[in-house]
């Protein structure tokens, strides 16, 4: 993590969209929103949706961001172009609808490649289930693995990054946990593929993030850290830091002992309230730095690598607590 980098979801900056423009009608453009974003003091990066985001050529896109001083980290695929998709993208019992999402999937790699970055996020919120006696499971997780050994082909110089999520849309995810998708990454055996760790998904697929990153880059790689903040019952898209600061901390102590070095990307929802999502973005980069000067502090603290070799949590907490709060006068 020397060299590093801020992203954002692009989405965010449609919040509150008539104190930015006052006169518009509907909603506002991709550019309008990245423009927006721009503003953002420490933003380096974007990532795009596809193809919700992608409405021109792809190279044409990432010389606009550029000018306004911004980088492209990576695309993400949405699955909502066809309305079938919702009974399952990878997984869908029609065989033309699977087909469908894998070839929308490729063309999304394509486009990424042509925009200059070599990493696509997959969420396959779509492939999962809502009811018993609804899903041949081993049919079902069969094609999931086809489907992704099958992107992850298409391209063996682009990194295809896989964002677990317990629930939502659908009840039941079929990636619904950090173990589950470690065993679906064993089964395609891709070397370009692993795993995008969500903050607000962790959390309320009851685990603990740092040991999540953990056991992922034990058997895969982090490619994607989405970092954000709730309450472990949903996807509450909270500011980083807001709830679970101590873990958030011992997240990016992990991550950074695992040797990650890519974005950390903000995957909150200051559109769902109509915060200011300039102001909120600055907040976020500003905290995270916060964060990784208490890592510092804790690196180069001895006293806590031998609490943690003693499992010895008082002790580890009176460092961690000094390290964030100073000591008592």
């Amino acid at each position: 993590m020397s060299n590093l980098r801020f992203a954002t979801r692009l989405n965010s900056f449609a919040s509150n969209p008539a104190g930015e423009w006052p006169d518009l009608k509907g909603k506002p453009s991709v550019l309008q929103m990245a423009a927006r974003a721009a503003k953002v003091d420490g933003l380096t990066d974007l990532d795009l949706n596809y193809p919700d985001h992608v409405g021109e050529k792809p190279s044409e896109l990432k010389r606009k961001l550029e000018d306004m001083g911004l980088a492209i980290n990576g695309f993400a695929m949405r699955y909502y172009t066809n309305p079938a998709f919702k009974l399952g993208a990878f997984t869908n019992p029609d065989e033309k609808v699977r087909r469908e999402a894998i070839d929308l999937t490729k063309a999304g790699i394509d486009a990424a490649r042509e925009a200059g970055t070599n990493l696509m996020t997959i969420w396959l919120g779509q492939d999962g289930f809502d009811y018993a006696f609804q899903a041949d499971y081993d049919r079902m997780w069969q094609h999931e693995i086809d489907g992704i050994r099958e992107v992850c082909e298409h391209d063996a110089d682009c990194l295809i990054s896989i964002e677990y999520k317990p629930n939502e849309p659908r009840s039941y995810s079929l990636m619904p946990d950090c173990a589950t998708t470690l065993l679906a990454i064993k089964e395609v055996g891709a070397k370009n593929l692993g795993v995008t760790l969500d903050f607000a998904h962790v959390l309320y697929a009851d685990e603990q993030p740092a040991f999540a990153a953990a056991m992922i880059a034990r058997h895969s790689r982090v490619l994607g850290v989405h970092l954000n903040d709730g309450y472990a019952k949903r996807d509450d898209g909270l500011m980083v830091g807001a709830v679970h600061s101590i873990q958030t901390i011992e997240l990016l102590r992990q991550i950074r002992r695992d040797g990650y070095d890519g974005a950390i990307y903000f995957d909150t929802f200051p559109d769902m309230t109509g915060l200011d999502p300039v102001h909120e973005c600055e907040v976020n980069i500003k905290t995270v730095k916060r964060m990784l000067k208490i890592v510092d502090k804790l690196d180069g603290d001895n006293r806590l690598s031998g609490a943690i070799d003693r499992q010895d949590a008082v002790s580890a907490q009176a460092i961690l607590q000094e390290a964030m709060y100073g000591e008592i006068a």
